[in-house]
């Protein structure tokens, strides 16, 4: 039996650069990947997603980390990344990965497409809980704790600099980066300005409410989904459509996923404009899905969204209206 208890993630809340200026706030990178807390305990590593399922058997190289806390243990929070062959991190070449479980399978993934967990903070030691530290003591902690190895690490943090951060980030293809008061606790499963992420690219996460059969070399498949999020009040808005982005695989997994959850009206607590409910195949809104998008129209709606793939690691819930626009900027009503 564990002696380790369970946790949830801090989650951090989008902003810009202007409300993360000052010598008290820690910047570090943003990964581009899949959150994961990781309990080190007996020679064994667990592995957790942010919703809380069990995902140690996608991702056996990281059973290697076991070894590099001194038999000391721990919970470490971090985000298991692929890169891709320019040596960025590649959400595409992370995908395959997320949802594999089928052990022959899962090797040849491992043998192909490696994964690295980049450990960000400690929550737990020995056998006292740290969550109550201030940052800069937890990272010390982890620092002198694990043992970077061939597939983890602990990335640098920086003091200050958040302008400058964000500008190497870009510079390296990077999502962006998260900027962390120094002096603040670890709030298990809040979402806190405590923890400021500011994005280089727009990408939200979004459920599926249905989807327009296509035509053409799409012709017996999927055309576009119909995308949702869920404003503050519970109610699943419509936030657009995307037909761009898929590859023949995602769409016929998609296919698979969609057609069992058929139902005959909308999910969505708002008309959807009739030029795309014309023709929808509408399904129970439990799947959820990550795109990219250029901006927000004044009404709500995504602008050239393109897909990225699913969430297997996200509830439907998570997927907030809140999470398209930073909170305090101009849009925020209409986006919810």
């Amino acid at each position: 039996m564990s002696r380790l208890p369970a946790y949830s993630p801090m989650l951090a809340q989008l902003g810009t650069l202007t409300s993360v200026q000052g010598a008290d706030w820690a910047v570090e990178m943003k990964w581009d990947g899949v959150r994961a807390l990781a309990y080190v305990e007996d020679g064994a590593v667990h592995l957790m997603s942010r919703n809380g399922k069990d995902i140690t058997p996608a991702y056996p190289e990281l059973q290697l980390m076991a070894g590099a806390t001194g038999r000391r243990p721990a919970v470490i929070d971090g985000e298991i990344v692929a890169f891709d062959e320019a040596g960025r991190p590649s959400f595409e070449a992370l995908q395959p990965r997320m949802h594999q479980r089928n052990p022959v399978a899962v090797a040849e993934l491992a043998r192909a497409t490696p994964v690295t967990f980049m450990a960000f903070d400690l929550l737990h030691l020995d056998d006292d809980s740290v969550i109550a530290r201030p940052y800069t003591e937890r990272r010390e902690l982890l620092e002198s704790t694990l043992t970077p190895g061939f597939r983890w690490q602990v990335p640098v943090w920086f003091a200050d600099h958040a302008a400058r951060a964000f500008d190497s980030s870009r510079q390296l293809g990077l999502e962006g980066v998260v900027c962390k008061r120094m002096t603040s606790p670890y709030r298990p499963g809040r979402r806190s300005g405590e923890w400021t992420k500011v994005k280089n690219v727009s990408t939200v996460e979004v459920v599926i409410g249905g989807w327009k059969p296509g035509g053409g070399r799409r012709s017996g498949t999927i055309g576009s989904l119909l995308l949702g999020a869920y404003d503050p009040r519970g109610r699943l808005r419509y936030v657009g459509h995307v037909g761009t982005g898929f590859t023949e695989s995602m769409l016929r997994d998609l296919l698979e996923r969609l057609t069992p959850l058929e139902r005959r009206d909308p999910p969505f607590g708002e008309p959807v404009p009739r030029e795309h409910a014309r023709d929808a195949r509408w399904v129970e809104p439990r799947v959820v899905g990550e795109v990219q998008y250029a901006e927000v129209t004044g009404d709500g709606r995504l602008r050239h969204p393109s897909w990225r793939g699913l969430r297997p690691d996200r509830e439907p819930a998570e997927a907030g209206t809140n999470e398209i626009l930073p909170p305090n900027t101009t849009g925020d009503a209409a986006a919810g």
